[in-house]
Formats: structure tokens, C-alpha cells, sequence
């Protein structure tokens, strides 16, 4: 599939932006949306082309297949159309055909033109035939709690799935490094062990959690199996900690960037991030301040950073755990790429020193094994633990039993630890690729740093060039990029590339095709 992707009526906020996607049997699939301080209100697809064979007229299929998408609630009041232009193209008819359709439509009272606003649905048909108006989802869209991605990353994870798609940012284990044989094993096993899948405890399947007690003492943790609580994943017990245990108008402090600013997790809760400033050893010690009552905790990725794969050292974690004790500044600590270290070992969890209950400690299998599992933990005071687990039963009653099961039989079968030795001999490999070819492609360019563990090298550019165009020309040339803007907050001249996803071949000839794209713009400079 093709995808020309250009800004009309503006340009980054307050635009218009039109996707057409051309796919092999040459139906034209456009994608309508309005851009309003850098979110997107609506969306609106036009995957379908009027049958020029048909004896009924042009104008009259267009007009059926709208008033289908309004009556079907598909395209919902309040909604923009393309322009007639954009239309015309979608359809593949003439210009003159659209404004005989929209004349058509405007008079049974469907769409209304309006010269701001360009033209909107206004009504749907069957509000129409009961002389009722409708519901106007829109505003209850608007009026939704929580805040949508950013653009960027709404089409990113749209885009990740569209075919031959070179992605150089994706945060997750290649397919092919999907361990096929010792997944079959696990699955004979469950197979004899389990006979039920019914709902769980709140804090999950008591074998997972005494299973993920005893793993963590190899890192000094000792907790115990009642302050541990599974989650759908890393991000989950993030939600849980936003609404559980946060009160609206709480500051939370970040590193700057941050994968958490890529994320509304909090501030649809009502939270404020606030960025500090890293070196190379990761948060500056000195920004960690609680400068007022609402200040309530800390997020850092210590190890393995995301997206700047920094790893804390000892002494500063030691530092970091002291001042926020001292200034009872709780700490969320998350650390899921610990165990792709590619080097050495990393200095322990700052969870390891904790002796007063201050760490909430976050672990995963979604970066180490299969993020399909969505299977997390959060380990914390029992108290804590209590309290989310009450919360998560009133969301989604657990995690998933097959799920929870599956990953107590990986652990304790010795099988986890099996497989990750050979990933992290996997991805020395691709590392060492990705090392080798922006060597090769951007020495003049950019700067880099070599990661020691995780999947990321946070690129930097050394020329100013507009990151938002370069992630368009990219994903014209089939390549899907991660912005350093995603994860800060401010624009910089970063990106963030994963060596973990791309097949070796597409990992070389990305990287390769998006030098050239960078070259291209630094010229139109």
C-alpha cells in the first residue's frame, strides 16, 4: 500500500491533514482529520468507489454510501467532510459529481455548508423521519476525561500494522525472535496442570505471585506474595496508581525525555508532569525537590532508560533514594528492560535499598517475552497493593487466567531465564548491526551513544530540521520513526531507534534510506 500523506490550511496545529492511501487494487482509502491544538477531534475513512458499470447514476451511489455512514452512525454528527476536491479524488468521479451529491444532501437536511467549519454533518436520517435531533457525539467525544495521543502516535499505531512498513522505533522483540519451541513446551505443561479459567483473586494467581516473590531475590527484593499485584502490563499499574492513590492536581516529576510523556496516563487524571533534566548518569539529583504539598512522587526508568537507554550507576540511585526519603517523595520505579542487558549486569533496583516502603516497583514480560501476554507486576507496601488490586477488580477482574498461568509455568520451569540468555545474544547481534550502519550513514550527522542493554539508540541530529517533516517523508519511503518530540517536553532533534524489532535486512536498508531522507533536508535548509 501507497501512502501520500500533505498538510492543507495550515501547517503542524490548527490544520487540516489528508491521508490517501493507495492500496494494490487501486481503490483510493482517504482519511479526514482535523487537528486542533496538535489532537484530533475526528476521523473519517472512505474505503469504497461508485460502480461505473452500474446503471444507477454516479451521484446517487455517492450520496447512498454518506447517508449509509450517517445512518449507520459510522460518520457521526458533528463530523467535517474532505473538501470537494479531496472527494473527488477518493471517488475518482469529477468535481461536478460531488457538488450534485452535496447539493442533494445539503437540501434533505444531512450536511450543512458552513464557511468556518467547511461542511459538517448536521443530522443523521433517522432523526430526520422522527423530527428529533440527534445526539451529537462529537461533544460527548470532546467531553471524554481522557485526552487523546498525540497525532504522531495515533498514526503510528495505525501505520505499524500497514504491510511492508519498515518500523525503526518500535519498542518490541522482533517476530523472529518469538521462541516458538519453548512456548510449545509451556503450553503441553499448562495443558496437564490447568482444568479451570475462571476469575482470579484481586492481586492475581497466587502461583504467579509466590513464583515472581522468589525471582526477585536474585535482585534483594524481598517481597512477599501479598505486596504483589499482576497487571496487564507495565502501563496498566500506572493507570491503577493515577486513579488509586493520586489526588487531582498532584505534580509528577519525569525525566526529561520520557516514555511517560509520550502517554496521558496521568495528566487525564488530572496530574502535572514536570520534567528534569538528565546527564549521562540519568536524573540531575538536584531538581528532586518536593516544592509543594501536591508534589507527590517520582516516575524514572533507572535502567535502560526510555528512550535514551541511560543506565542510573549505583551512586546515583543511592543519591536519588536518600532525597526522596528525606523529602518522603514516593518513587515509581520502572523496570522493565532490566534483564536486556547486552554488556554487564546493571547496578541493582533502587527497590533493592529500599528499607522504608518509598519504591513501587514495576516489572513486566511485555519487552522480555511476548507483550501479547500482558502480564505485569507492581510491587509495593500491602496497603498499596490492596488498593489498586480493589480498583483493577472494578475495571477489568483481573488479567487474563491463560495468561497468568503461562507465565508462572515460564518462570518456574527455568525456561524464562533459558530464553533470555539467547535473547540477549540476539540482540548483541542486532546492536552491533545498528552500530555498524549508523557508523557507516550518519557519522557527519548525528550523535549516539552505545546503549549497554535495551532496545534503543537515542539518535541526535546535529543540524535543525523539522522533525514532524521528516517523520512524513519517512513514512512515504515505508519507514516508521519515533520523533524524539513524542517523549519530551519540547522539540528536539532526536529519534529514538529500536534495533530489537526489524528484521536484520530492513534494519540496514532503513537505517540507510533514512540518512538519505535527513541529507534530502538538510539541504532544503
Amino acid at each position: 500500500m501507497i501512502l501520500l500523506y500533505f498538510y492543507i490550511n495550515g501547517e503542524g496545529k490548527n490544520c487540516t491533514s489528508i491521508v490517501f492511501k493507495y492500496n494494490y487494487i487501486g481503490i483510493i482509502i482517504l482519511t479526514t482529520k482535523l487537528i486542533k491544538n496538535g489532537e484530533g477531534d475526528f476521523l473519517l475513512t472512505i474505503d469504497w468507489k461508485p460502480d461505473k458499470t452500474s446503471s444507477i447514476p454516479l451521484y446517487k451511489q455517492i450520496i447512498n454510501y454518506i447517508k449509509g455512514k450517517i445512518a449507520n452512525g459510522d460518520w457521526i454528527v458533528g463530523s467535517k467532510l474532505p473538501t470537494q476536491r479531496e472527494l473527488a479524488k477518493a471517488f475518482d468521479v469529477n468535481r461536478s459529481t460531488i457538488v450534485e451529491a452535496l447539493d442533494e444532501l445539503k437540501a434533505e437536511g444531512l450536511i450543512e455548508g458552513k464557511s468556518t467549519k467547511g461542511t459538517i454533518i448536521v443530522n443523521n436520517t433517522w432523526s430526520l423521519l422522527a423530527s428529533i435531533s440527534p445526539p451529537n457525539w462529537q461533544d460527548y467525544i470532546e467531553s471524554g476525561v481522557h485526552r487523546p495521543n498525540l497525532e504522531t502516535i495515533q498514526l503510528i499505531n495505525k501505520l505499524e500494522f500497514e504491510p511492508n512498513m519498515i518500523r525503526l522505533g518500535t519498542g518490541e522483540l522482533s517476530p523472529e525472535l518469538f521462541p516458538n519451541e519453548r512456548m510449545k513446551k509451556v503450553f503441553k505443561n499448562l495443558s496437564e496442570k490447568v482444568h479451570s479459567l475462571g476469575y482470579l483473586e484481586p492481586k492475581g494467581l497466587q502461583p504467579l505471585r509466590e513464583v515472581i516473590s522468589q525471582y526477585l531475590k536474585k535482585y534483594g527484593i524481598h517481597a512477599s506474595p501479598a505486596s504483589i499485584l499482576i497487571t496487564s502490563g507495565g502501563l496498566q499499574a500506572l493507570q491503577l496508581i493515577s486513579i488509586g492513590i493520586l489526588q487531582p492536581g498532584s505534580t509528577i516529576f519525569v525525566e526529561k525525555p520520557s516514555y511517560i510523556k509520550s502517554l496521558h496516563v496521568f495528566e487525564s487524571t488530572g496530574m502535572k508532569l514536570t520534567g528534569l533534566s538528565m546527564d549521562g548518569d540519568g536524573i540531575n539529583p538536584r531538581e528532586i525537590k518536593r516544592s509543594n504539598k501536591n508534589t507527590t512522587l517520582l516516575y524514572t526508568i533507572p535502567t535502560f532508560h526510555n528512550p535514551t537507554s541511560i543506565v542510573m550507576p549505583e551512586n546515583r540511585r543511592e543519591k536519588i533514594l536518600k532525597i526522596c526519603e528525606k523529602e518522603r517523595l514516593p518513587i515509581i520505579e520502572d523496570d522493565v528492560y532490566r534483564e536486556l542487558w547486552l554488556d554487564e549486569k546493571p547496578p541493582l533496583p533502587l527497590k533493592t535499598n529500599d528499607k522504608n516502603g518509598t519504591v513501587l516497583y514495576l516489572g513486566s514480560t511485555s519487552k522480555t517475552l511476548a507483550p501479547g501476554f500482558r502480564i505485569g507486576w507492581l510491587v509495593g507496601p500491602e496497603p498499596v497493593v490492596e488498593r489498586l488490586g480493589d480498583i483493577k477488580m472494578q475495571t477489568d477482574y483481573g488479567s487474563s487466567s491463560l495468561s497468568q498461568w503461562a507465565i508462572a509455568e515460564w518462570i518456574a520451569s527455568g525456561l524464562y531465564e533459558e530464553n533470555l540468555i539467547e535473547i540477549r545474544e540476539k540482540l548483541r547481534i542486532r546492536r552491533q548491526l545498528a552500530l555498524e550502519t549508523l557508523e557507516k550513514h550518519f557519522s557527519d550527522i548525528a550523535i549516539w551513544e552505545k546503549p549497554k542493554g535495551g532496545f534503543y539508540i537515542w539518535l541526535t541530529l546535529k543540524q535543525k530540521i523539522s522533525m514532524n517533516k521528516l517523520f512524513h517523508m519517512a513514512w512515504k519511503k515505508r519507514l516508521l520513526i519515533n520523533p524524539g518530540y513524542m517523549y519530551d517536553f519540547s522539540n528536539n532533534q532526536s529519534l529514538r531507534i529500536s534495533y530489537a524489532y526489524a528484521s536484520l535486512k530492513d534494519l540496514e536498508k532503513g537505517l540507510e534510506k533514512l540518512s538519505i531522507i535527513i541529507r534530502e533536508l538538510i539541504k532544503e535548509k
